[in-house]
């Protein structure tokens, strides 16, 4: 009986021209229907009764659609959360956009100097930007905030030790502890302090002339408070600037403006961290700064060019494209206002109340007209997200929508599986789509694809 199961499937040739290609290539067509038979033959295998399933052919171009679109494709991101890892960080203004297109497009200058006719050095359009912004002497871009930490610990303390206060130990996404990345370094880690409480002098009992770095961590992605306690910028760098070696801080999200201006706490800025005697700044380009994902890295010259010697920096260095992009957003910041309404990240940390309510107003009268959907406008909290701004709550305005034949978790997957997919959030047995972080088409995209949605269920 089991043999006569599995003989009843069709080969591989078969079911790819049952499929049929419609435009895919028959390539991916072949993939799909060998991997539509495995998952066939494995479900039969655990269920003795289960024949030949009768809709092989539809899967198999199913999959073979799925299979050549890209992997990382547009999303609609409704949760709320404006810099969301997983959804790729902060999306690109307009002009980012279109730098990124016109790199793209053909060929640029990228390590030539047009006016001498010679080689010259990548990214110097962004190295100038951030002097410019930052007032710092010298700037580098690596490809992430990581990198940029992993450099600058190579080029000044391999060999040698680095300060860091306990209480700044810190883990970032994917596991990637500090204490890791100064040991791939090559530095070795002389922790002072302890996790709440960390004094001057903790650090002056622990310099010895191993001692390269003092290395300041902004705790980006969580908050130490209650009995707590941490030397200023000044004092560290005093000590540092005392015993002939720089103070380093990663601050993490790379804030360029107040964030108080947008109605969030204080977080700390690259030019705060220059000013307060910081030799060196780390931070992310795809964070508060609202760039692509960059590791950017400010301050002295003797430092940076230190930095600019490392075996590492050509491994870590950014293409092109990025470089475009990252060039196109650091120039909006010439005029604040600008960088407020034009750089989507800002502008959606800033949104007012009104303009919220009028979104998830317009996303409830694009939805109301579907049967069997019950919609309605609350109030609720959304996050920056991104390792910034730990516990900032952000109020908002989302569309709660409740379906009257389903759970809120059956919604949410046929949302999630939609084309493109709408990724949300469950509160109160309601999927929720948050208008903070939704783009101006999003609306009649969304009321496209539940319409949709409905209609083939």
């Amino acid at each position: 009986m089991t043999d006569d199961r599995f003989r009843a499937l069709p080969a591989v040739e078969t079911l790819a021209s049952q499929a049929g290609a419609d435009g895919v290539p028959r390539a991916l067509v072949i993939e799909a229907a060998r991997e539509i038979l495995a998952r066939e033959r494995e479900a039969m295998g655990a269920d003795p009764a289960r024949a030949a399933a009768g809709d092989l052919g539809a899967r198999v171009l199913a999959l073979a659609r799925m299979l050549s679109e890209p992997a990382q494709g547009r999303v609609i991101n409704a949760t709320g959360v404006v810099l969301h890892t997983n959804l790729g960080r902060a999306p690109l203004s307009e002009p980012a956009r279109r730098a990124v297109a016109q790199a793209a497009r053909g060929y640029l200058a990228l390590e030539y100097d047009v006016e001498e006719g010679k080689r010259s050095h990548r990214a110097l359009g962004v190295e100038a930007w951030l002097r410019r912004l930052t007032g710092a002497e010298a700037a580098l871009a690596v490809n992430n905030g990581a990198a940029a930490l992993l450099l600058t610990i190579s080029a000044l303390a391999q060999g040698k030790k680095a300060l860091v206060s306990r209480g700044e130990l810190i883990e970032i996404g994917g596991s990637f502890r500090l204490p890791e990345i100064l040991r791939k370094a090559g530095a070795t880690l002389v922790e002072v302090g302890t996790t709440n409480r960390t004094r001057l002098d903790d650090y002056q009992r622990a310099l010895t002339p191993e001692v390269a770095m003092l290395l300041r961590v902004h705790p980006s992605n969580y908050r130490v408070i209650g009995f707590s306690e941490r030397p200023s910028r000044g004092e560290l760098a005093a000590l540092a600037h005392g015993a002939g070696i720089p103070l380093v801080e990663d601050v993490g999200s790379g804030a360029l403006f107040d964030t108080r201006e947008v109605g969030l706490e204080h977080e700390p800025t690259v030019l705060e961290s220059l000013t307060e005697g910081a030799d060196l700044v780390t931070f992310s380009g795809d964070k508060l700064l609202g760039g692509p994902q960059a590791g950017l890295v400010v301050g002295r010259r003797e430092w940076i060019d230190a930095l600019k010697r490392d075996p590492l920096a050509r491994a870590l260095r950014i293409d092109k494209l990025t470089i475009a992009a990252l060039e196109a957003t650091l120039a909006a910041y010439v005029d604040p206002e600008r960088a407020l309404s034009e750089i989507p990240t800002l502008a959606m940390l800033g949104a007012p109340a009104h303009a919220l309510q009028a979104q998830a107003e317009r996303l409830r009268d694009a939805l109301a007209s579907i049967d069997g959907l019950v919609v309605t406008v609350v109030p609720q909290a959304s996050e920056v997200g991104g390792g910034a701004l730990p516990g900032a709550s952000l109020p908002t305005v989302a569309v709660a929508l409740r379906a009257q034949d389903r759970s809120a978790s059956a919604l949410e997957r046929l949302l999630r599986l939609g084309r493109p997919p709408i990724i949300t959030r469950i509160q109160d047995d309601r999927v929720l789509l948050d208008a903070r972080t939704l783009l101006d088409e999003d609306p009649a995209e969304i009321a496209r694809i539940v319409g949709e949605v409905f209609q083939r269920d």
